[in-house]
């Protein structure tokens, strides 16, 4: 902030509404607020006022669990004819509510919506759908869902597609899943890359192996390409119950098709080959494998995430390496404390 004081001062300074919004979209991600906020002073003094600023700001306020102060900034933007909120401005207020699962302040929200005239886009239904999904609110999914499909001005998408059935399949309500998808292609709705990954996902976590391949080859049909995220989704699904041998074949296809390992991939053999020796069902080099995975993760700098740590610490438990799991606890522990000391604001070199 002082850095941009100084700026202003400059006689080459030019207001530009572009430069302000970078500032607030930083300060939001720095966990400031705040400071973000005594930027408005500046904006109204350089004429830079608009509906797009106050929208950011108001994301700044959300993304720190500030939804009270963001209201306030609402509330201010209906006084100033030239940045009255906009269906953006509420979409982004209502995804804070719909995070927080306090879904009366939603219906608050798109009753002043109404009032305004400002209809909710497909953007904004996607965000309440998939809160619906997370709150096990079934039936208003149906019910939002049934208004879309007849909706003129707010139709569903491939995202809406996405949402819905990513609710049913990580409740392993496959059933509903494959209705909705039926649904939707119906309805004229193309699945994506994305789509599919889901589906096989679902698909894996209840062992219906027969139809995650079934998936896959579809793709290969209509040419959607399998990525890193598909193969992690069946390295992931073989990987759970530690079927190791079918959990290496997909991985080396994947290499073979010229696709590179990520964090996920490298944390989803780790566990596979973790779930095979806890289960005693894999040969006797998995331990081996899994430290071999550990040791190239670190090295290509990719982190090990909770689930990692807790498989390999319980497999070498049940081989009664007790040395091996005080390591790995203390680097745990070194990891955690890392990560807090990267996400604390830097506030002096900002403001």
């Amino acid at each position: 902030m002082q850095l941009f004081d100084i700026l202003r001062e400059q006689p080459y300074y030019q207001p530009r509404e572009d430069t302000y919004m970078k500032l607030i979209v930083l300060l939001g991600k720095s966990g400031q607020p705040h400071p973000a906020h005594q930027l408005s002073d500046a904006i109204k003094e350089e004429g830079c006022e608009s509906t797009e600023l106050y929208t950011a700001l108001i994301a700044a306020y959300c993304q720190n669990n500030l939804v009270d102060e963001a209201i306030l900034i609402l509330d201010e933007m209906k006084n100033l004819p030239q940045c009255q909120p906009d269906v953006f401005t509420y979409s982004t207020l209502i995804k804070a509510h719909v995070d927080a699962l306090k879904f009366e302040l939603v219906e608050l929200l798109y009753e002043e919506m109404a009032e305004r005239s400002i209809t909710p886009n497909t953007s904004t239904q996607n965000i309440v759908l998939s809160g619906y999904g997370k709150a096990g609110r079934f039936d208003q999914i149906e019910k939002m869902l049934s208004s879309m499909l007849e909706s003129t001005t707010c139709k569903p998408d491939v995202e809406t597609m996405n949402t819905v059935i990513s609710v049913f399949a990580n409740k392993g309500q496959i059933d509903m899943m494959e209705k909705w998808y039926e649904k939707f292609r119906n309805f004229g709705i193309q699945p994506e890359a994305h789509t599919f990954n889901i589906l096989i996902g679902a698909y894996g976590n209840e062992r219906l192996y027969d139809k995650m391949s079934s998936v896959m080859q579809y793709m290969r049909k209509l040419r959607c390409p399998w990525t890193t995220s598909t193969y992690n989704t069946v390295i992931e699904a073989f990987a759970a119950i530690g079927d190791a041998e079918n959990m290496e074949s997909a991985y080396d296809q994947m290499c073979a098709e010229g696709l590179k390992a990520d964090t996920k991939t490298f944390c989803c053999l780790i566990d596979g080959y973790g779930n095979a020796v806890i289960s005693a069902s894999a040969k006797e080099e998995a331990l081996m494998e899994m430290e071999s995975i550990f040791k190239r993760m670190k090295e290509k700098k990719c982190q090990p995430d909770d689930t990692t740590y807790s498989v390999m610490i319980e497999a070498y438990r049940k081989e009664g390496m007790n040395d091996k799991i005080h390591y790995l606890e203390q680097e745990k522990q070194m990891m955690i404390s890392d990560d807090k000391k990267l996400s604390e604001p830097e506030e002096a070199s900002l403001c």
